[in-house]
């Protein structure tokens, strides 16, 4: 499965373990409550799913990298205690509390939420002399004397044999106990990801028009070379940075990333004609309706990969401000709240109520004139892009990838854009828009 969809299956095994009975019980007993095992290949993204389904499901979240950790930090420190069995006093060796079990406890303190995830990551990679624990962990969902409360969703994480030399494989009867997932990456779900985060639109770009680059692992008689998820994830970051700094990356930098030199090098020369078609083609001033002089012939005569940067550039231009509504939404939709709730209480007419209620006035006020600016922006955009591509590949691409980007489409919901629906039933008919795009990129 997907990253997504692994994801999904996440939130809904919380879903159904969080469930109680009329008395408060929960009507799927502990015992019969499987962890869940994610096993996929590494940087696929594993833990920002776990991080996600525990934020949108507002459930605490303990994680740790199991690898770590020793046999005494899992299952605690033995010590000695008497115990009177029958009529005689014995010594009896106990065990601490295990550190994860008292972390757990420690996160319910903190944070007032009685249920979360309890994640554990490398599982598969333990140490010989902690492996028997983490399979009584697996399949008693306990450390040492100690078991992990109720309402927590057991969630394990581990790579397969051919990418981890320490892996250990599991037996059966412990498989037979853990709700099994095995996680492929797809660029698809992670570009959705991509959007939401703000990863580099350079990023993005390249990997649209070079899908084969997403996810790569090869063994050669030099060594093993990859590119991953992960690795375009945080070079995303460091050429957001960089940008700010006024700094430039180059192959070098980029390949202590991207670990495959192939990919590397592709990339930078890449990133260098990225930056030459942004100062060439300005985003802004065609998000401003001006359409520079002698730009329409330029692009009659542009290669593919060049039109679609331009495609980039508005696109990243329009995300910032999508990206832009939504935090203003997100700040102002608590302060909405507690104006009815004061409101309901009868505090409509005290100075703190008017007071708020001046302010999210002021808030709302922008945020209107911040859709009413995006919603020019968007129509200025079709604009040039019917006039620039119209019939071409490139309008699809731009089509497809607004429809991948969850801030435009909540834009979307709210302003309707007569030119962006018509021109989805026109080209994207039956939801097919990435099958299209895809055979657009292999042409």
């Amino acid at each position: 499965m997907n990253i997504k969809r692994a994801k999904q299956e996440i939130l809904d095994t919380l879903e159904a373990y969080l469930l109680k009975d009329e008395d408060g019980e929960y009507l799927l007993p502990q015992i019969h409550q499987r962890p869940i095992l994610l096993l996929g290949a590494p940087g696929i993204g594993k833990t920002q799913i776990v991080e996600q389904a525990a934020r949108e499901a507002g459930v605490a979240l303990v994680a740790y990298t199991i690898t770590h950790h020793t046999r005494q930090s899992a299952i605690g420190l033995p010590f000695i205690e008497e115990k009177l069995y029958g009529e005689d006093q014995y010594h009896v060796t106990q065990y601490t509390m295990s550190e994860i079990v008292a972390s757990v406890y420690e996160r319910m303190e903190e944070t007032g939420l009685k249920e979360g995830i309890l994640f554990l990551d490398e599982i598969n990679c333990v140490s010989e002399t902690l492996a028997p624990a983490m399979l009584q962990f697996l399949q008693c969902k306990t450390f040492g004397n100690h078991r992990i409360p109720e309402g927590w969703l057991i969630v394990a994480a581990g790579n397969p044999p051919e990418y981890n030399r320490s892996v250990r494989e599991f037996d059966v009867v412990t498989l037979d106990r853990v709700k099994r997932m095995d996680v492929q990456p797809e660029f698809d779900c992670w570009k959705e990801f991509a959007y939401r985060q703000g990863i580099h639109q350079a990023v993005i770009s390249y990997l649209t028009a070079r899908v084969g680059y997403f996810y790569k692992m090869e063994n050669t008689v030099d060594g093993r070379f990859f590119a991953t998820p992960r690795g375009w994830s945080d070079l995303s970051e460091l050429l957001t940075v960089y940008e700010r700094l006024g700094k430039k990356p180059d192959r070098m930098t980029i390949s202590s990333y991207i670990q495959h030199p192939d990919i590397a090098r592709d990339f930078a020369s890449y990133l260098s004609l990225y930056e030459k078609y942004e100062q060439e083609y300005s985003a802004e001033e065609i998000l401003a309706g001006r359409i520079p002089e002698g730009l329409l012939k330029k692009l009659s005569r542009a290669s593919f990969d060049e039109s679609v940067s331009v495609v980039s550039f508005l696109l990243a231009g329009l995300g910032q401000e999508w990206k832009k509504i939504i935090r203003k939404e997100d700040r102002i939709r608590p302060v909405f709240q507690e104006l009815k709730a004061m409101k309901a209480a009868g505090q409509e007419l005290t100075e703190q109520y008017q007071a708020k209620k001046e302010a999210f006035l002021r808030e709302k006020a922008e945020l209107d004139q911040c859709e009413q600016q995006t919603a020019v922006m968007l129509e200025h955009a079709f604009d040039f892009m019917e006039t620039a591509f119209s019939g071409r590949q490139e309008l699809v691409i731009f089509l497809t990838e607004m429809n991948l980007n969850s801030n435009c489409v909540a834009f979307l919901q709210k302003y309707h854009c007569e030119r962006y629906h018509r021109y989805n039933r026109e080209l994207l008919l039956d939801g097919e828009e990435r099958e299209i795009l895809r055979e657009i990129m292999e042409l």
